[in-house]
Formats: C-alpha cells, sequence, structure tokens
C-alpha cells in the first residue's frame, strides 16, 4: 500500500500533468468530432483507401525486414566484432535523421540515379509514387526499432541454455530455432509491433517518395491544408480508431504466442 508523503504526491502530480498531456489532445479531436462528420469519414472511399493502404504497407514493410532483422538482432547480442558500435550507431541514425532528410535519402536510392532505382528500371518498375517505395520509406525510418528490441529479448536469454543444448549435440540451428528465438519471442513481437506503429505513422520520409497513392497520415495533412481542421479531424480520428484496434489485435497474438511457447516448459 502507498504511503502518501510529500514524496509521493509530488510523484503522482507530475505523473498526472503528463498523463494529461498526452490525453487531453486526443480527448480534445474525439470531443469535437461530430458523429456525423465521423459517418461520413466512415463512408468515404478514398479514406477507406488511404486507411487499407496505410496498414498493409506498414505490415507488409515489417514483416518482409524482419527476416534481415531477426539474425542482425542476434549478431548483435552474441557476438563480438570489429566495429560494433560503430555498427550500432548506423542502425540507430534513422532514428535521429530528420524524417525530410530521410525521404530524400530514399527517393535518391529509388529514383533512376540510384542503385535500387536503376535495377527496378531495367525490369519495367518505378519505386516513386508506388506502394513499393512507401514500405522503403517506413521501413527505413521504423526498422531500429525492431532490431532493438530483438537484440535486447536476444541478450535477456541466458548463454547457458544455448551452450547446454549445444553439448548435447544440438545444431546451432536448432538451438537458435528451438531455445533463443522463443525465448526472445516477446520482445521481438514487441519491436513487430513498434516498427509497424512507427512505419503506418510516418509522413515526413513517404511524402517525399510517394504523394500518390496516398497513406492515411498524407492524406489527413493534405485534407488539413486544403479545407482546414474540421475536415481534417475526423479521419483523424477514425485512423487513430482502427489504429488501436490493430495494436490491441497483435498484443493479443503476441500474448497467445507467449503462453504457446511456454506450455511445453511447463510440461516439462
Amino acid at each position: 500500500m502507498i504511503k502518501y508523503n510529500p514524496f509521493n504526491w509530488i510523484l503522482l502530480i507530475l505523473s498526472s500533468l503528463v498523463l494529461m498531456f498526452i490525453l487531453a489532445p486526443l480527448a480534445g479531436m474525439f470531443l469535437h468530432t461530430g458523429g456525423h462528420e465521423l459517418l461520413e469519414t466512415v463512408n468515404d472511399k478514398e479514406v477507406q483507401r488511404s486507411i487499407w493502404l496505410t496498414l498493409w504497407v506498414s505490415f507488409a514493410a515489417t514483416f518482409l525486414f524482419a527476416f534481415g532483422a531477426i539474425p542482425l538482432s542476434w549478431l548483435l547480442a552474441r557476438r563480438n566484432f570489429p566495429f560494433k558500435n560503430i555498427v550500432q550507431g548506423i542502425i540507430d541514425l534513422p532514428i535521429v535523421l530528420p524524417h525530410t532528410a530521410a525521404g530524400i535519402a530514399i527517393l535518391g536510392f529509388i529514383s533512376r540515379d540510384g542503385f535500387l532505382g536503376k535495377t527496378a528500371d531495367l525490369l519495367g518498375l518505378s519505386l516513386i509514387n508506388n506502394p513499393a517505395g512507401i514500405a522503403l520509406a517506413m521501413a527505413f525510418v521504423s526498422i531500429p526499432f525492431m532490431i532493438n528490441s530483438a537484440r535486447d529479448g536476444f541478450a535477456a536469454v541466458p548463454e547457458r541454455l544455448e551452450k547446454a543444448a549445444l553439448s548435447l549435440g544440438a545444431s546451432r540451428s536448432r538451438v537458435f530455432f528451438s531455445i533463443s528465438l522463443p525465448l526472445a519471442w516477446r520482445s521481438i513481437m514487441t519491436g513487430f509491433i513498434m516498427m509497424f506503429a512507427r512505419g503506418m505513422s510516418e509522413f515526413g520520409a513517404v511524402v517525399i517518395v510517394a504523394y500518390h497513392p496516398m497513406i492515411a497520415p498524407v492524406l489527413i495533412y493534405e485534407r488539413f491544408s486544403s479545407f482546414g481542421l474540421k475536415y481534417a479531424r475526423p479521419a483523424s480520428v477514425l485512423f487513430i480508431v482502427i489504429a488501436l484496434a490493430v495494436f490491441i489485435l497483435l498484443r493479443l497474438i503476441s500474448v497467445r504466442k507467449k503462453e504457446t511457447h511456454l506450455l511445453p516448459d511447463a510440461e516439462t
């Protein structure tokens, strides 16, 4: 039971102010959005396409890049190699880059003058104003969240368990998939959710790579700049509600996965 001495009261007040700072703008946005306006936005085909595009592109980017991010995370957690700190700094760099700078970097990479752009052009593809380009912009700014979270998860797995399995004749791949990956699963899922969330909320990098087709953040900005706050607010509210529902679903999947991996251990 918490004893309400002056120090605890100060902590409670300061904590409440921070929570109010987070909740007040969101609550105000919901309160100032009428039911009729929200219903019109729900039935707006452009808004529906924009939100769907945002969700599936961000999820696809997260899923595909996870195949490289997870092994890299394991290497960072388990191996010492030259310039490891520099590699870690490179991984964290997209977090501190201005969003527009990140977009310009990606644009140069996927344009016809860039390496990836030239390769795609030979195949008759253009990554600019294309969902593939949007996915690359989303992944660029969000992949550090996946790598860092998964790295911390692998680092928390006791090495003695992996060494014991190796000493009993298990291959490194079997140890990875039967011990390391299941025990780090919760952190990996947290990183997956954070990367997905960061990607779907990206605006600055995406708008430089692809104004069209519009993802939800670009659509909200376009409506705000063209028609004002009244028309941008309902789209924002709808996007927040749908994003929250998706995050809750992913969290539930994460919890179920953790329970599934714990059941065999409990039986043994």
